[in-house]
């Protein structure tokens, strides 16, 4: 069985009105945490997709490009979207539900943050309103300011990026400490890692992205440390 026609199961309850945290009680497994993930990042992502007042293709091929969706299994998704999407629930009640759900562990709730600003930046423009909501979500999820602000970085094209932000350090921080950083991000994104924290595996095409960030943000604090010494 596939994790979109679990998931399609899953959310036929919310249709017979049980209400996205009661869904969340039976998802236990890591499997079945796999599953709550997906749909978190779908009740958001559909929320946050009509924040700046419509729902476009480019943020539908997003959703498809964080999870990557087999053809035998594109009605299940589209059902899963469209009934996120329409569903009158606030985005802020789903954001304390998924809160309560990953309650200790952080390092999932920064990677549905991930998926999110993945979504908002889809059509080239990040809008206003879609910064208010993450700031928001993330607030809800108790999201550390200097981690909401790497993660900006590495997204939202007009912010500075400077490689230190990338990693969550401040500026000039002690070579050692940001090595240290480095590599416990580097721990954090291995697949087998986020796999193991409920990531799905159709959706590891993030920790693509955010290796490739931080290895760059690495690499240029190394470069821009031997130009001082010369």
């Amino acid at each position: 069985m596939s994790i979109w026609t679990r998931i399609s199961e899953a959310l036929s309850a919310l249709a017979k009105g049980e209400s996205l945290g009661e869904v969340f009680k039976h998802l236990t497994t890591r499997r079945e945490r796999s599953v709550a993930f997906t749909i978190a990042v779908i009740a958001l992502g559909a929320k946050m997709a009509k924040a700046d007042g419509q729902v476009t293709r480019d943020e539908v091929t997003a959703f498809r490009e964080v999870f990557q969706i087999a053809r035998a299994d594109e009605a299940n998704a589209a059902r899963v979207f469209n009934m996120a999407r329409t569903d009158v629930a606030g985005y802020r009640v789903y954001a304390r539900q998924i809160k309560t759900m990953f309650k200790d562990d952080r390092e999932t709730l920064c990677d549905l943050m991930e998926g999110l600003f993945h979504i908002a930046l889809a059509d080239g423009f990040y809008h206003p309103d879609e910064d208010a909501f993450l700031e928001t979500v993330a607030g809800i999820f108790e999201i550390p300011e200097r981690q909401f602000r790497a993660l900006k970085a590495r997204f939202v094209p007009d912010q500075q990026a400077d490689p230190y932000t990338v990693l969550g350090m401040p500026l000039g921080a002690p070579h050692d400490e940001v090595r240290t950083m480095w590599r416990r991000l580097v721990r954090e994104t291995h697949p087998d890692a986020m796999i193991a924290r409920g990531v799905p595996e159709e959706a590891i095409k993030l920790a693509e992205k955010r290796m490739v960030d931080i290895n760059r943000a690495w690499d240029e604090i190394n470069c821009a440390r031997r130009l001082e010494k010369t």
